[in-house]
């Protein structure tokens, strides 16, 4: 299950287990099938709410396909990881000599959308200046180049994502609530991983596929990994399935294993309570670092910004680790 840009004739193809590049046949999946098909031909703006690793970039980019806008740009931005200071400058772009550095023009991400569709990921995440900025564009359609005075005006349609409740950031004061309304025009919540039932394996066993076609071999899942596979919660969703079943294929012969999670960690080594962190000694520093950013962002309930504040780290430091995590390293 790629990003890349499919053909038109693929987009459109559906069956009962797969929606363009999208697959599943669970009800939450031919739910969500149902709610693309509604949105994806008017131009409203979609909020897509949805847990780390469930594929909201691959829904974005399946609503952009079928809509009229398909032969047009798809610019994704990871609102998160852009440096507040450079966050302006990228979205609207910049003139030469606006500021130290600038030794060209930049054209920015909403330019390079025009016609097409600009997808902002972790929006909420976004800097609370930007967000009236932002908030202004939605409206008015047009903006300036960071240094410039020329109103450009463009024609894109946004489709913005984010793994937190955003009702609950908006309560929290982290998100303001007419922008919310204003992305919100159409919120479509993905479905993590262990609600769509039978899809694990469809997901598993595509990914194995793809796989064997890629390296022109035959392998097939031992009985352990299906029972892993059926039974686990995959609290990464599809982006930890797919890089569990990648790694456990290139360290397999023929029969691809995959050890059991639960019982890898029934061992538990850390503990918390009343906000404090137990490590025994001698855990290694990586596992350590790893423990404490987690926890940390238990604590601060998903909320990145707070949680590098908190450990002294840059946002785009904190989302480089997680990436990690979620891919099963350290």
């Amino acid at each position: 299950m790629s990003d890349a840009s499919v053909s038109a004739e693929k987009v459109s193809a559906a069956t009962p287990d797969r929606f363009g590049v999208l697959l599943g046949g669970s009800p939450a999946m031919q739910e969500l099938y149902r709610q693309i098909e509604r949105v994806a031909s008017t131009n409203a703006s979609v909020l897509i709410i949805g847990e780390s690793g469930t594929g909201k970039e691959l829904l974005a980019k399946t609503v952009h396909d079928r809509s009229a806008r398909s032969n047009n740009p798809f610019i994704p931005v990871n609102c998160g990881a852009i440096p507040a200071k450079l966050v302006e400058a990228e979205l609207f772009g910049h003139e030469k000599g606006s500021f130290t550095g600038a030794t060209h023009q930049h054209i920015g991400y909403f330019e390079h959308a025009t016609k097409g569709t600009v997808f902002l990921d972790e929006v909420t995440e976004m800097a609370s200046d930007m967000q009236i900025k932002l908030l202004r564009v939605l409206e008015t359609e047009s903006f300036h180049r960071v240094g410039g005075t020329d109103l450009i005006r463009v024609d894109m349609r946004v489709v913005a994502a984010t793994n937190r409740d955003p009702f609950v950031a908006v309560s929290d004061g982290i998100f303001r609530e007419d922008l919310l309304y204003r992305l919100a025009v159409v919120p479509i919540r993905v479905p993590p991983l262990r609600e769509r039932g039978d899809d694990v394996e469809l997901l598993a066993q595509h990914f194995l596929n793809d796989l064997n076609k890629g390296s022109k071999t035959e392998k097939v899942f031992s009985r352990r990994a299906l029972d892993v596979v059926r039974g686990y919660a995959w609290p990464g969703n599809v982006r930890e399935l797919r890089n569990t079943i990648h790694r456990a294929f290139i360290l397999a012969d023929k029969n691809v294993d995959i050890a059991d999670p639960y019982a890898a960690s029934s061992g538990e080594k850390t503990s918390i309570s009343n906000g404090m962190l137990s490590l025994p000694i001698g855990t290694p520093l990586a596992e350590a670092q790893r423990e404490i950013i987690l926890a940390t962002l238990k604590h601060f309930d998903g909320d990145k910004r707070q949680v590098a504040l908190a450990l002294g780290i840059s946002l785009k430091t904190l989302y480089n680790r997680l990436e990690i995590y979620q891919a099963g390293g350290v």
